[in-house]
Order: structure tokens, then C-alpha cells, then sequence
């Protein structure tokens, strides 16, 4: 049944993804096609500059917290902020030969095999807390930059994060901002996002909370998904040492039909769901414009929003031509000062982990009246190749 109606499954909706098939409830964010991105029925536009922690606050909650019950909830999450120290010697110990989100995803079982408690809520709680420190940990491991800084919850959870972090070069004032409107704009995406679905699947085979998260890391890291930020990145700088920083809109727009009439990829456009610019986008979109309008990725970054959409409206056959949020977070992220695209996914997992575990708390603590949700069993149909 779909929407109280029966319906025949056909051969064409076999092996589409489970696109379109509704097979639970979110009870965190939704996203329409039209309206885009909502928390707890908020538009993502105003949302995208509260801080952090009442983000997350409004995700865990279900509402909007006053000024005393965010200033508490931060302290409870300040008592969980800290790994032990000999959790965080193992996280540095793991292998940095392959991309950093494989050690992310392991640095999460990690954790889960020191500290876990086997309480869904209660790990929920120390993720969020810990996670800051976790992401800084491993990419400053990886990345060789040396140890980490102790733990600083009392700064603010992403001003915290930024300063665990070790990169050297010039810190910039606005990357404090920036990475605060990164974390707010990923924290969920509705309950069936792949790395979403990844983690409540493993956890619906009661697996633990950290080990949930590292399996939807691992689905979070591939280039369809959250690596894409990388991809697209890479994308606008190969654009720009093409046609150089002083491109014309038309020598772009060249470009992209160059590109498309000999099957090449055209990066950062289309998204599953929507069929208007991604909101999470438009916000970067206007934050660039006001802060970075002469870095030359950010004016590279704005004309492939407005030729690319323009070239792809003209194929019937593409049903978004429009941006999505990966268009310009890699450029956002270079222009503030962080141009490091192998970590952009790690922090899209850092805020992405706090969605999955709340997702994961109401899934195995809350429905069907608490009983939790069956283990996941989609039917397969015998086929001979």
C-alpha cells in the first residue's frame, strides 16, 4: 500500500534504489522538492545561522530552546566532550595510507569499544559531545600536523573544533562562520539519505550506536554521497585554470557545453528530491558573494551557477538542473582558509553523525509505542542472469 492505496510493484521499480518507496518516519527534518530542507518543520533558511548547539538542540528535542535549556544542554554535553586519553592514543595509531573518512569511520569503533555504554541514548549524547574532538583527532593524525589540543568545550562546539584543529597557513576570521554554517546546513536530511538509512539499518540488527555511525561513515564517504563535496571542488578548480579566474559568464557557459558534447561530467548540480536550487546552496551562494566576491574559485563558483543551470534547463530530460549544496561548500570552505579537500568529508560527518544518532535514538528507543523498529528485510526477487 502507498498512502493507504494498493498498488502493483512493476519491473521498472525493481532496482531504482528504493526511490519514492516510503518505508518509515523522520522525525527529525523532511525535505520537499519545492520548499527544500526543513528542521522539525523549519525552513533550512533560518536555521542556517543559529548556533550550533541550539541546532542541535531543536534536532534532539523536537523544539526550540530557550536561552536556559540550550545553556544546559551544553553542559551536558561539555561533561561527555572528552575522550579518554588512551581512546584517542588508538585513534591516532590507525593507519593513514588510505582516504581519511576509512579512518574516521574506524576512529568511530574505536570509541564505541572504549567508551560505549550500550545505551542508545545515552551513547547518542556522548557522539554529539565527542564528536568535535573525534574529527579534529583524526584529521590532525592523518594529515600529520601533530597532537591534538585538549578539549575545549567552553568555546563553543564548532569554535572548539577549530581550535583542536592543527592546519598551518593563515586562519582567517570567517572560517569560524563558515564551518558553524557547514555544521548547522548538514546535521540531518530526512530519514532516507544513504548514510541515514545505512546507520538506522545496522542498528535495526540492534548493533550499537558507534558501530551504526561507523557503517553510515563508510556510506557517507563514497563520491555519490558525501565525498562529492571533494568532486566538486576539484570540479570548479579545474574550470578555473581552464578559462582563468576573469572568465566571462559565456566562456563558462562554453565550457559546460564542451564538456557535456564529449560525456564529460558536469559537477555540483541535481539532487534526488528537489527541483529548485538547494536552499543549504542559496545560503552559501549569498554568504560567498558577501565575504569572498574576488576569490577566484567563489567568482568561478557563480558563473557555473547560473550557465550550468541555464545549459541543463535546456535537456527535457533533467529533472534538477539546478545546484546542490556541493556546488560551493569545497569553495566556501577554501576561500575561509581550510583548503583541504580530503578532510570535507569528514566535516560532513561530523555534523551528519548527530542527525543518524538522533534518527537511531527514535528508532530503536521510541517507535511502534517503544518497541523499536523491525530488523530492516527488504524483499528480493529471484531473477537469472
Amino acid at each position: 500500500m502507498r498512502d493507504g492505496v494498493l498498488f502493483e510493484i512493476t519491473k521498472d521499480e525493481l532496482e531504482t534504489g528504493l526511490r519514492g518507496f516510503p518505508v518509515g518516519y523522520c522525525v527529525t527534518s523532511f525535505v520537499d522538492p519545492i520548499k527544500g530542507l526543513t528542521y522539525v518543520g523549519r525552513p533550512i533558511a533560518e536555521i542556517a545561522y543559529l548556533d550550533p548547539l541550539a541546532a542541535i538542540y531543536l534536532l534532539y528535542y523536537g523544539e526550540v530552546g530557550s536561552k536556559e535549556q540550550i545553556a544546559k544542554f551544553s553542559e551536558e554535553l561539555a561533561k561527555r566532550a572528552s575522550c579518554q586519553p588512551e581512546t584517542l592514543r588508538h585513534i591516532e595509531g590507525l593507519p593513514h595510507g588510505g582516504h581519511p573518512m576509512d579512518v574516521f569511520a574506524a576512529a568511530l569503533l574505536v570509541v564505541g569499544m572504549y567508551e560505549g555504554t550500550g545505551d542508545y541514548r545515552e551513547d547518542a549524547l556522548q557522539a554529539m559531545a565527542k564528536l568535535p574532538q573525534i574529527a579534529a583527532t583524526v584529521i590532525n593524525s592523518h594529515a600529520g600536523w601533530g597532537p591534538t589540543p585538549p578539549s575545549k568545550p567552553e568555546l563553543g562546539y564548532i569554535e572548539n573544533f577549530v581550535h583542536m584543529l592543527k592546519f598551518p597557513g593563515e586562519r582567517k576570521s570567517e572560517l569560524t562562520q563558515v564551518m558553524r554554517m557547514f555544521n548547522v546546513l548538514h546535521l540531518d536530511h530526512c530519514g532516507g539519505n544513504l548514510s541515514t538509512f545505512v546507520g538506522k539499518a545496522i542498528a535495526s540488527g540492534l548493533e550499537h550506536l558507534w558501530g551504526s555511525l561507523a557503517g553510515a561513515m563508510t556510506a557517507l564517504a563514497g563520491p555519490r554521497h558525501g565525498r562529492a563535496n571533494q568532486d566538486c571542488l576539484e570540479f570548479v578548480q579545474e574550470v578555473l585554470d581552464q578559462v582563468g579566474e576573469h572568465a566571462s559568464p559565456s566562456a563558462v557557459e562554453q565550457l559546460i557545453r564542451d564538456r557535456l558534447k564529449s560525456n564529460q561530467l558536469v559537477f555540483g548540480f541535481g539532487h534526488a528530491v528537489l527541483r529548485v536550487e538547494d536552499p543549504r546552496a542559496t545560503v552559501f551562494y549569498q554568504y560567498a558573494q558577501k565575504h569572498f566576491p574576488t576569490h577566484p574559485l567563489i567568482k568561478i563558483a557563480l558563473h557555473l551557477r547560473t550557465e550550468g543551470t541555464k545549459v541543463l534547463k535546456e535537456n527535457p530530460k533533467i529533472s534538477d538542473p539546478y545546484p546542490n549544496v556541493d556546488a560551493i561548500t569545497g569553495s566556501i570552505l577554501t576561500a575561509a582558509g581550510f583548503p583541504y579537500p580530503e578532510y570535507f568529508t569528514i566535516l560532513f560527518g561530523l555534523a551528519r553523525c548527530v542527525g543518524i544518532a538522533i534518527q537511531i535514538v527514535y528508532e530503536r528507543a521510541e517507535a511502534r509505542g517503544g518497541k523499536g523498529t523491525p530488523i530492516v528485510r527488504p524483499l528480493y526477487l529471484y531473477k537469472s542472469r
